[in-house]
């Protein structure tokens, strides 16, 4: 048998961090999108796992040579798809350090750290978005969780089994209903694509409704005010999906898209979208702690400790036993960083999209298609929605730049999504030289 190779942590790591610091400084030459076939990374893999142990040289050694070529690379300067999800180098030793104690907070008892940084590091962001005092807020692993578990939280709160939303609210608002079996009802949007009171009918039986601030296709903001005070006029549960522009909160010029949320009775903000945290990291608010945790307090005798302790366990407000320490990594950021690295990121988001929203404006035949509250460019190139789906594919295959698309009104248009740690002037600029060449050549 082949000897062991003694793990060692000091050398090892070292290699990668200065792997990671390397990653960093080059992946702005790398292909935005990931220049494989579907399958082509496990063939390139071993079939069956290895008999006898290998070296951490040679695991690094794959990365660079075949897990790399198999990455679209999020941390590019040039990735302006869907919401950018920038990982800054804080957070990455805070996932470190967090493997490290590997905390697992089924209890505070096993984990009295972990869950009382999250509390404080949930504070503190509510501090920053303005968020009035005494919501209690935790970390769920996405967006997606924390809206199940809201509805979760609105059906036992109510008895009633519907949840309503605008026609432009996430797929997770449909998932969760398909999850729980609960009606779905979508509420039609103005030419704004916002969510259209006065076709909010009866909410009699709206065991929740879920106003969105900053829509996945357009970033378009829901009239929140007019929409709690409907949802208070028929006892529904308000839930406000602030997902990617919540971060946005951090700056007060930007708030007044955020008028009415206090008044909502959960809020989902994800700082790995648009505050420099890496995934999975999604804080969810509520003003109604108590109904929470009636609907997800179940606790076997294993696991009874002094009421005390219970009352801080946060597996007792949202569906999950084990918890990982992932407010370490926001605690990083949060310290690192501070209220004004914060801003000065979001304002060089926004900054960068009026940059291109003017470049497509000047242009002929090029159209912006929907306002911009954000750091998202809603455009389409001359031509119909067949012309604007190629010039999509062509341009994501260059690998400079990678871009998404929606459909709005009824046509397809291409998204541009500003929000990466390194994305600069010039990278706006080459984005948009790139889309008018492969726009030319079609």
């Amino acid at each position: 048998m082949t000897e062991r190779p003694a793990p060692d942590l000091r050398a090892d790591g070292h290699a990668a961090i200065d792997w990671a610091a390397g990653y960093l400084e080059r992946v702005g030459e790398l292909p935005v999108l990931a220049q494989v076939a579907p399958g082509e990374i496990r063939a390139r893999l071993p079939a069956h796992p290895p008999e006898d142990p290998e070296p951490f040289s040679a695991v690094l050694r794959d990365i660079d040579e075949i897990i790399v070529p198999g990455t679209t690379h999020w941390q590019h300067p040039r990735y302006f798809a869907y919401f950018a999800a920038a990982s800054a180098p804080p957070a990455i030793l805070g996932e470190l350090i967090a493997a490290t104690l590997n905390s697992v907070a089924i209890l505070w008892r096993t984990a009295p750290a972990s869950t009382e940084l999250e509390g404080l590091v949930a504070d503190w962001v509510a501090e920053l978005i303005g968020l009035p005092a005494g919501w209690h807020g935790h970390i769920e692993d996405s967006a997606s969780t924390s809206t199940l578990a809201a509805a979760i939280a609105a059906r036992r709160a109510t008895g009633r089994s519907q949840l309503v939303c605008s026609e432009q609210a996430h797929s997770s608002v449909a998932k969760a209903g398909q999850m729980l079996e609960m009606g779905v009802r979508t509420i039609p949007v103005d030419d704004a694509f916002r969510l259209d009171p006065a076709a909010l009918g009866d909410l009699s039986d709206a065991a929740m409704v879920v106003a969105t601030v900053g829509t996945t296709a357009s970033t378009s903001v829901d009239p929140v005010p007019v929409i709690a005070e409907a949802c208070e006029r028929a006892g529904a549960w308000l839930h406000v999906d602030a997902a990617y522009a919540g971060s946005a909160m951090v700056c007060p010029e930007l708030r007044g898209a955020f008028a009415g949320v206090e008044r909502a009775d959960s809020l989902v903000l994800n700082p790995h979208k648009w505050m420099l945290v890496p995934n999975d990291c999604s804080l969810l608010y509520s003003r109604r702690p108590d109904d929470l945790r009636a609907a997800f307090s179940l606790v076997p005798e294993y696991l009874r400790t002094p009421d005390a302790e219970d009352a801080l366990s946060l597996s007792e407000y949202g569906p999950a036993l084990g918890r990982r320490f992932r407010s370490l990594k926001l605690w990083a950021v949060l310290r690192c960083y501070g209220r004004s690295g914060l801003q000065a990121h979001i304002r060089s988001g926004m900054a960068l999209a009026q940059r291109f929203e003017a470049l497509v404006e000047g242009e002929a035949g090029w159209e912006l298609c929907a306002p911009r509250p954000f750091s998202v460019v809603c455009f389409r190139a001359p031509g119909d929605d067949g012309r604007n789906a190629e010039l999509l594919r062509r341009v994501n295959e260059t690998g400079e730049i990678f871009i998404s698309h929606a459909v709005l009104g009824g046509r397809y248009v291409l998204r541009l999504a500003v929000g990466g740690m390194f994305t600069g002037e010039g990278d706006i600029d080459r984005a948009w030289d790139v889309l008018r060449a492969v726009e030319s050549e079609l």
